[in-house]
């Protein structure tokens, strides 16, 4: 009769120990895949690889001297006009493999013309200075702001901010690309928002073949540190 009864005992508990042993292995699974999903997440937000090139979380300064913006104006006759800008300053940040906080200032004094040379050329320049468009002498600077961004694939973002020129702040957006050569970008923006009249069908009706189109184009190279 006692062996009757010890051996049930017994065997509940033999199986007690097996459930538990068992228990163990799983919760022991779950931990260290907890810990490689928590790996995984840090390696793409804090240290993300893109085109071969880490981009860590920081806050990127700009080289001014080694960065550019290029500018190109097109009118109704397919003439195109362009030149270059230079930057005064320009940081932003990366934040979760994400940019943010950034702001950039393009100094309007230096705007230039590449496409003619000589009188053409000096005139095309002062009449890009004067109040026919960016009216450098009362408004010497412009500004680009970044606000957020979302990523696109691998080392490219779709970038949203604000740009500002001539007092007039208007919303952008745009893709902004990481390579091994630097950071680079391209935008269009409306000058006829800004203020910016001259030949604009927006303002002015029947210039035949004089309008100039008012979307204008900026493909900016950066090198940060």
């Amino acid at each position: 009769m006692l062996q009757e009864f010890v051996n049930p005992i017994f065997k509940s508990f033999i199986l007690f120990y097996q459930n538990l042993n068992y228990m163990k292995k799983i919760f022991t699974s779950i931990v260290l895949i907890s810990i490689a999903s928590c790996n995984t997440n840090t390696s793409q937000g804090d240290n993300a690889t893109t085109h071969g090139v880490k981009t860590l979380d920081n806050v990127y300064n700009l080289l001014t001297d080694q960065s550019s913006i290029t500018w190109k104006g097109r009118e109704l006759s397919t003439k195109v006009h362009y030149g270059t800008l230079n930057f005064v300053s320009g940081e932003f940040e990366v934040v979760d493999g994400l940019i943010s906080n950034g702001e950039f200032v393009v100094d309007m004094t230096s705007i230039n013309d590449q496409d003619m040379k000589g009188d053409r050329k000096a005139r095309l320049e002062g009449h890009l200075k004067s109040d026919d468009f960016f009216s450098v002498e009362t408004y010497q600077t412009a500004t680009l702001s970044i606000a957020s961004s979302k990523i696109i694939s691998d080392g490219k973002w779709n970038v949203f901010g604000e740009l500002t020129i001539k007092n007039y702040t208007h919303p952008v957006s745009f893709e902004m690309i990481r390579s091994e050569e630097g950071w680079s970008a391209s935008l269009f923006f409306d000058r006829s928002k800004y203020d910016v009249k001259f030949r604009s069908g927006t303002f002015f009706q029947n210039l035949g073949d004089k309008l100039i189109y008012d979307d204008i184009e900026l493909v900016i190279s950066l090198k940060t540190v």
